[in-house]
């Protein structure tokens, strides 16, 4: 899972246009976050065919805002530049709810 540490609406265009692309915004410090740090490769590995990123909320709070990330960690979903699906709350998520969210847009 590629990191981004400052996301800008530019490279945010620029890494959602083709395909399905997964944004998992979270921060360092967020233990909610680090909790599913385990289990991100194995859900990578499992949808194979998307591409991953891990999005440093802080570095980008403006762009989380427009996007209304208020709650980390939280998973953002585009399909060919268009947002097709969202898992946004501030609650700690486990690997099973993940991959029923990303399991539901398909």
């Amino acid at each position: 899972m590629e990191q981004i540490k400052e996301l800008t609406q530019t490279k945010l265009a620029e890494i959602t246009q083709n395909g399905r692309t997964v944004l998992e915004f979270s921060a360092d410090w967020c233990p909610d976050c680090r909790f599913l740090d385990p289990f991100l490769p194995e859900i990578e590995a499992d949808f194979d065919k998307s591409k991953f990123y891990q999005i440093d909320r802080d570095g980008c709070i403006d762009l989380a805002k427009d996007l209304n990330i208020m709650g980390i960690p939280s998973f953002v979903v585009y399909q060919d530049g268009k947002e097709i699906g969202r898992l946004v709350n501030k609650n700690r998520k486990t690997k099973d709810e993940v991959e029923q969210f990303l399991r539901s847009l398909d």
